[in-house]
């Protein structure tokens, strides 16, 4: 457990909560504590899925401001590419993966919303891409995740204006998919982690691979990696499991092991 970040697991489910009040900024430290925690979570048979959050207040206002702004080239280089990799070793978890988005999500808070697989926002949050208005620009995977999630036009709206979204448009726009009442945040991204906790998991980490890298390749390419990881599931315990319980006693009935 680290100062700012921390990874609490229950029936389960991982939680990795930020912890740096009032706003969460991501300093050198928390983005160090964020990479750990999600290689933890990555790591630990006993993290079936995890729920990214930020507490009660805020997700993440973005990164430390005062901080970024006394460095040198040398100095923001090193910075970016750290919690670069921080952000995508979330995106790597090769498990079902929610962000759960309590008042702001801006900047480096919004590019890491944009690493789960799902996102549940309460109703008053405010999310974006400020940096323009900083005279830079997203640098941990703003340009490149939002536009894959939304398109490059509506992508361009957004990080060319530096301008926040509330969570109606937010919804509408396919960067959360699910909006609540603020106190029912949590929950219901524990609702949506808890349905994997005891499903297939080698199965859930293909599927997720198959989508997350045939994005990133040409069609052709994309169904090669679908079918190797597809046959690749025959070698696990859950494949046969799952089929015998589906023929003897149909579908939706299996219990899997995670093996």
């Amino acid at each position: 457990m680290g100062e700012f970040v921390s990874l609490e697991v229950e029936a389960g489910v991982g939680t990795i909560r930020l912890n740096r009040p009032p706003v969460n900024a991501l300093n050198n430290q928390l983005q160090a504590e964020l990479g750990d925690a999600a290689r933890e979570a990555a790591a630990r048979d006993d993290v079936r899925a995890v729920i990214l959050y930020g507490g009660e207040k805020t997700f993440a206002g973005g990164a430390d401001i005062k901080e970024m702004a006394a460095r040198s080239y040398v100095e923001i280089a090193k910075f970016g590419a750290a919690l670069t990799a921080s952000v995508s070793a979330v995106a790597a978890i090769p498990k079902p993966v929610v962000a759960a988005i309590t008042g702001y999500a801006l900047g480096g808070g919004m590019e890491l919303v944009l690493a789960a697989d799902r996102r549940i926002a309460g109703d008053n949050v405010k999310l974006g891409q400020p940096e323009i208005q900083l005279g830079v620009i997203p640098g941990a995977g703003g340009t490149q995740r939002l536009a894959r999630l939304i398109g490059p036009s509506k992508a361009k709206d957004l990080v060319f204006t530096g301008r926040w979204v509330k969570a109606d448009e937010a919804l509408s726009l396919g960067i959360v998919d699910e909006v609540v009442a603020p106190d029912d945040v949590y929950a219901a991204a524990l609702k949506w982690a808890t349905q994997f906790v005891n499903g297939p998991a080698v199965a859930l980490a293909a599927a997720k691979a198959a989508i997350d890298g045939g994005l990133d390749v040409d069609l052709a390419t994309g169904l090669k990696l679908e079918a190797t990881l597809f046959a690749a599931l025959w070698a696990t315990e859950d494949q046969a499991n799952g089929m015998k319980s589906f023929i003897e006693n149909g579908p939706g009935k299996a219990t899997f092991e995670g093996k």
